[in-house]
C-alpha cells in the first residue's frame, strides 16, 4: 500500500568515535564539533534537512548528550525537532527501528529518512533531488539505501555491490561489503560496480517495521516496548532503558538490509563521512601545496600537512614537515603520518590503557547550565573557570567534603548560601563553607563568568547532594 505521508528526517547523534582524537572525544565527539567552518557537524546536518523542506527532525542521542543536542538544536533555530534519548548505544537497528514506531505514532503514512550527524555534504541540491527519486521508491514500499559514487579506492568505507549498472536513479543492489583492503579496493574501483554505503537510508514508517517484524523480531520487540515505557523529560523523550536494552547489538545493515531486495540511489554529492584526520585535511581547503592550518597554527615550507591548535594560547609552529598531520589541544597533542590517520583510535586505546583523561575527557566540561574547566588541580585544592548561561542555574547542593570561593570576574551572579541570597557583581566574592547548602544563579543577559577555588580532603564531582534541580538530575 503506498505511502504518502511526509518525510521525517532522523538525525543519529549519539556516537563516540575515536579517530578524531585528539579534538574529539567519548566526552564530546566529533558531531559537536566545529571542524569546518559553518558550525558543528551535527548543526550542518539541522541546516540540511531545514533546506528540504520536511517534517520536524527526530534526533537520536545518548542521555550524556542530551543538553548538548538541545543547545546546538536551539541555536541552529530549527523548528519542529524532537530529542529522543537513549539509555545507552545498541547500534543503528535499535534506533532505526524506535524512530520508525515514533514517526508512525505521528504520521502511518510518513517516510523515514535516516541520517548520521557526522558527515559533510557540499552540493545539498544533489543530495535533495536524491532524496526525491528515493522517495518515489520509498512511498512505493522500497527500502532504499543511498550509495555515495567513488572517486578513489578507499579501505575507510564500506561498499554496496550493485546489481546492474545500467541507468540511473534507483538502483537494485546485490549485497553489502565489508571495508576492504586497498588491493580489493582498487579492484572494486575498477570495475564500477560499487558504491560507498553513506550510510543513509530512506523508508516508510509501516514498511520498516514489517521488515523488523520479519527479519529482526527481537530487535522490533524491545524498540516498541522501549517506546511503550518511554516518559518525557523536560523537553526530551527518554526511551525505557530496561527494555532497549533488551535489544540485540546490531546494525540496520545486518538486521534488515543484507536480508532483503532493497534499492539504492547513487549520489554525487561531494560527500565525507569525516572518519579520520585525512579527511578533515581534504575538506580543510589545503593550498596549491596542500597545506591546511587553523586556529593558532602555521606552516613553513611543508607540503601536505594538516595544522591545526584549538587552544587560542597555544602557537603550533609545522617546519619543513611532509604528509603529517598534527593536532594540538589544551591538554593533548597529536602528531601523526598522514597515511597513519586511520590508527589514531590505536593511540587512544594506549592512553586509556594507561588511564590517562585525555582520553576520553576534556578540561572543559559542558552542561545545560553552561561549562566549567579545571586551570590549576593539586593536593587538597582545584581551582575552576566557571561560565553561566544567562537566566540558568546550577542545582540547590551542598558538598561533604570540600568548601568553595566564588569570585566573580565577568556578569552578575546570585547566590545562596544556607538561605541567605546576596547579588555579587566583578570583583566580589563569596565563600561557601564545607555542608552549606547552595546555589548559584545567572539573572543578567549575558554570560557569568567566575573562578571557583576548591579547598577540601576530596575534590571529585561526585561529592555532591542535590536537594533541587532544574535539569532532572540526580
Amino acid at each position: 500500500m503506498p505511502q504518502t505521508g511526509r518525510i521525517h528526517p532522523v538525525i543519529m547523534c549519539g556516537g563516540s568515535g575515536t579517530r578524531l582524537w585528539p579534538v574529539s572525544r567519548k566526552a564530546h565527539p566529533k558531531q559537536f564539533t566545529q571542524l569546518l567552518p559553518g558550525g558543528s557537524l551535527f548543526m550542518r546536518t539541522l541546516a540540511r534537512v531545514a533546506e528540504g523542506g520536511y517534517a520536524g527532525p527526530l534526533l537520536l542521542t545518548h542521555q550524556d548528550f542530551r543538553f548538548v543536542v538541545a543547545e546546538q538544536l536551539a541555536a541552529s533555530g530549527v523548528a519542529g525537532g524532537r530529542i529522543v534519548v537513549e539509555p545507552d548505544g545498541r547500534n543503528t537497528a535499535p534506533a532505526v527501528c524506535a524512530a520508525a514506531l515514533i514517526v508512525a505514532q505521528r504520521d502511518p503514512d510518513g517516510l523515514v529518512l535516516v541520517l548520521p550527524s557526522d558527515h559533510v555534504l557540499r552540493d545539498h541540491a544533489a543530495f535533495h533531488r536524491a532524496v526525491r527519486a528515493a522517495g518515489v521508491a520509498a512511498a512505493a514500499g522500497a527500502l532504499v539505501t543511498f550509495g555515495i559514487r567513488p572517486d578513489r579506492p578507499e579501505t575507510g568505507y564500506g561498499y554496496i555491490e550493485l546489481a546492474d549498472t545500467a541507468g540511473g536513479g534507483v538502483l537494485d543492489f546485490a549485497r553489502f561489503v565489508e571495508k576492504p583492503d586497498a588491493a580489493r579496493a582498487g579492484e572494486m574501483i575498477a570495475s564500477g560496480r560499487y558504491l560507498w554505503n553513506s550510510g543513509m537510508f530512506l523508508f516508510g514508517a509501516r514498511t520498516i517495521i514489517e521488515a523488523f517484524a520479519q527479519h529482526a523480531p527481537a530487535v522490533l520487540a524491545a524498540a516498541r516496548a522501549a517506546v511503550d515505557a518511554g516518559h518525557e523529560d523536560l523537553d526530551f523523550l527518554r526511551l525505557g532503558a530496561a527494555e532497549y536494552l533488551a535489544s540485540p547489538d546490531i546494525s540496520i545493515d545486518y538486521a534488515i538490509m543484507e536480508h532483503t531486495a532493497g534499492k539504492v540511489v547513487p549520489i554525487d554529492c561531494g560527500w565525507n563521512d569525516l572518519g579520520n584526520w585525512r579527511t578533515v585535511w581534504q575538506e580543510s581547503a589545503p593550498d596549491r601545496a596542500g597545506v591546511a592550518t587553523s586556529g593558532g597554527a602555521i606552516a613553513l615550507d611543508c607540503a601536505n600537512v594538516l595544522l591545526r591548535s584549538d587552544d587560542p594560547g597555544m602557537r603550533l609552529v609545522g617546519l619543513g614537515l611532509s604528509n603529517v598531520v598534527a593536532v594540538a589541544t589544551r591538554d593533548g597533542v597529536l602528531v601523526a603520518d598522514m597515511d597513519r590517520a586511520q590508527d589514531v583510535r590505536d593511540a587512544v586505546a594506549s592512553l586509556s590503557a594507561e588511564g590517562a583523561r585525555q582520553a576520553t575527557e576534556f578540561p572543559r566540561h559542558y552542561r545545560p547550565w553552561g561549562w566549567y574547566e579545571t586551570i590549576g588541580l593539586a593536593d587538597r585544592f582545584q581551582v575552576k573557570q566557571i561560565a553561566v548561561k544567562p537566566g540558568a542555574r546550577l542545582s540547590l547542593q551542598s558538598h561533604v567534603h570540600r568548601a568553595e570561593h566564588w569570585v566573580v570576574v565577568a556578569g552578575t551572579a546570585r547566590v545562596t548560601v544556607d538561605g541567605e541570597v546576596r547579588l555579587l557583581t566583578e570583583n566580589q566574592s563569596v565563600y561557601v563553607p564545607l555542608g552549606a547548602v547552595h546555589r548559584l544563579e545567572n539573572p543578567g543577559k549575558v554570560d557569568l563568568h567566575l573562578i571557583e577555588v576548591q579547598s577540601g580532603v576530596y575534590l571529585g564531582e561526585d561529592d555532591i547532594i542535590r536537594y533541587e534541580d532544574d535539569y532532572a538530575r540526580g
